[in-house]
């Protein structure tokens, strides 16, 4: 099982290294990243594995969303089948 997680904001210090030690803290192994800066603004997109999870997906997904305000970005991390059917044309 696997789970997309977004991340948009002002770029600072520290976001991938934060985002990816929640990731570790809850046994979610990032599998692939990709991140850039558009002007003054950090955006990556990361695919983690969470069959591993140690607390329920929900946990995870608020988690990251608690993260993003604390840090003053967007942290949502969605399961892969969601994702999929979202985008499925």
């Amino acid at each position: 099982m696997r789970a997309v997680i977004s991340v948009i904001g002002k770029d600072t210090v520290g976001i991938l290294a934060k985002v990816s030690g929640k990731c570790a803290s809850m046994n979610a192994n990032v599998l692939d990243v990709t991140q850039t800066i558009l002007q003054d603004m950090f955006v990556m997109i990361m695919m983690v594995d969470i069959s591993g999870l140690n607390c329920e997906f929900s946990e995870m997904a608020s988690s990251f969303e608690k993260l993003g305000e604390e840090l003053g970005l967007s942290i949502h991390a969605m399961h892969e089948d969601i994702f999929n059917s979202m985008h499925r044309i």
